[in-house]
């Protein structure tokens, strides 16, 4: 089914950890009922979103520069977490618009996504981009990915049953779908065409995000498809681990562990993750883009340590047998590059922003 070469196919406001795995995890549930269950899990109380300007808008040839903020929740601690916002948009559009959510990896921020909102915004397609939990401005003044290895860790040190914070993709996720409240309501924003596009970390948080809300009509995951089971079973588990290497550090001397291992994985994602390994597993999740028939495209290099391919391949079968089932295989693509690495090649990037104009205009 895949070619060696290339293959193009045309949440509740309490503590989420091991105590909410069921019983029956080794069988998953149906991807509809864990598109129930994920919302739940996530879901936590609204606050009004308060949106903030930040300075003035900029206009720069054909283009407008703005920055702005919205609350997400207020925190356990009585804070209210504000999520910041770079838009970038055509330059005196009179209708309302589509919109395109671009997201970054781990270490990274939403300056780093300006590119593609611009290539967007010349398309005619609002581009926004934000911070993921403890990057860019809200990693309070760290460095890189400093900031998000130490939430968590401390979330991982949370004691049972106190409220804890899930910082590793999670928090995102619940950030992103407040957002699309948001840009629901603004007067240049056509409410029926809003997509999302993320790299590595933001493209898994782009599949966890988009694949329970219907709103999001096209989705693209570039080096973020994978399955989390599948690399804990089969010792691949290397590559996810690195990415925060310090907090599985610390995990393994609090286990006991000579070095990171299954073991501390296991823990680790179990606990701050919890349903990643069954439930909310990648290829479990897929499906539900094509239940209503909204676009995915796909994105992977066969040499990906980050997303080992024999648990991505899982992800896409499943996502091209659900695709199939509603003959609907135009809204889905599927690109798996041979001897790439965790990268997003030229040609990647050009065709998944073609094809997400396509579907999202």
């Amino acid at each position: 089914m895949f070619s060696p070469r290339l293959v193009v196919l045309a949440l509740v406001f309490a503590p989420l950890g091991p105590q909410s795995a069921r019983a029956d995890a080794a069988i998953p549930l149906s991807p509809e009922k864990a598109k129930s269950a994920f919302l739940k899990a996530l879901d936590r109380p609204k606050v009004p979103a308060d949106v903030r300007e930040a300075g003035n808008p900029v206009e720069k040839g054909n283009l407008v520069y703005s920055r702005w903020s919205f609350a997400s929740e207020k925190k356990a601690d009585d804070t209210v977490e504000r999520v910041p916002v770079l838009m970038v948009a055509p330059a005196g559009a009179k209708n309302k618009l589509p919109v395109m959510i671009v997201l970054h990896g781990t270490g990274g921020n939403k300056e780093s996504a300006q590119p593609w909102l611009e290539d967007f915004a010349k398309r005619g397609i609002i581009g926004i981009a934000i911070d993921a939990r403890y990057h860019g401005e809200r990693s309070r003044g760290k460095k890189g990915s400093e900031a998000y290895v130490a939430a968590i860790t401390k979330a991982w040190q949370t004691p049972t049953g106190k409220p804890m914070e899930h910082p590793f993709y999670y928090d995102t996720v619940w950030d992103l779908w407040r957002l699309v409240d948001v840009l629901e309501a603004r007067n240049d924003v056509n409410p029926k065409h809003i997509g999302m596009l993320g790299i590595s970390m933001g493209g898994i948080q782009t599949w966890l995000a988009a694949s329970v809300d219907d709103r999001v009509t096209v989705a693209a995951s570039l080096i973020g498809v994978q399955s989390f089971k599948w690399s804990l079973d089969n010792d691949k588990w290397q590559g996810r681990a690195n990415t925060i290497k310090q907090t599985h550090e610390a995990v393994a001397k609090d286990l006991g562990e000579p070095a990171i291992n299954k073991r501390v994985c296991y823990e680790l994602w179990s606990k701050v993750i919890p349903g990643i390994l069954d439930d909310y597993d990648c290829p479990n999740l897929l499906p539900l883009f094509a239940a209503n028939s909204r676009a995915l495209f796909i994105a992977n290099g066969d040499m990906d340590p980050n997303c080992p391919i024999e648990g991505a391949k899982i992800a896409m079968r499943a996502a091209e047998n659900a695709y199939a089932k509603i003959n609907a295989k135009d809204r889905l693509v599927v690109r798996v590059n041979a001897g790439v690495g965790h990268k997003v090649t030229d040609d990647d990037r050009k065709s998944a922003i073609e094809f997400c104009t396509k579907w999202l205009k």
